[in-house]
């Protein structure tokens, strides 16, 4: 399951069971801790996800600041309860990138803002699963 942690939303994707096409899920909207996690959980449960892939927001030079550091923090007090591995990925400029796309295809400011972090996500996953394939 790819993740987009984002401070108002989290986006999520799924990877198809070849693990070699990522799409997007759903968009939780934060409101707490607690319910945002028991959501992403049941959905990791549903569809029988074995692993999380979340974006770690880095600065442009490479260093971490606060937005990664929140994302660390989030996967310390979310791995016990998850059952499963995180690994992060590097999502500097994933929601760029699909906000272009989706201008590209001429997606109302509306309809943008309804997908892009789902999309986010499934970009982030995307690259996961593709690094993965080169290596083996």
């Amino acid at each position: 399951m790819g993740i987009d942690l984002g401070t108002k939303t989290i986006g999520l994707a799924l990877s198809d069971v070849e693990r070699s096409l990522a799409t997007p899920l759903e968009t939780i909207k934060r409101v707490k801790y607690t319910p945002d996690v028991e959501r992403m959980l049941a959905l990791a449960d549903k569809h029988g996800v074995a692993a999380f892939v979340i974006g770690l927001p880095l600065n442009m030079d490479g260093t971490e600041g606060p937005r990664a550091q929140s994302t660390r923090a989030f996967v310390r007090q979310t791995a016990p309860l998850a059952r499963r591995p995180f690994v992060f990925c590097d999502e500097r400029l994933s929601t760029a990138a699909v906000t272009r796309e989706l201008i590209a295809q001429d997606v109302s400011r509306g309809k943008r803002a309804e997908v892009v972090d789902r999309m986010a996500a499934a970009y982030i996953l995307q690259g996961a699963l593709d690094r993965l394939r080169r290596l083996g």
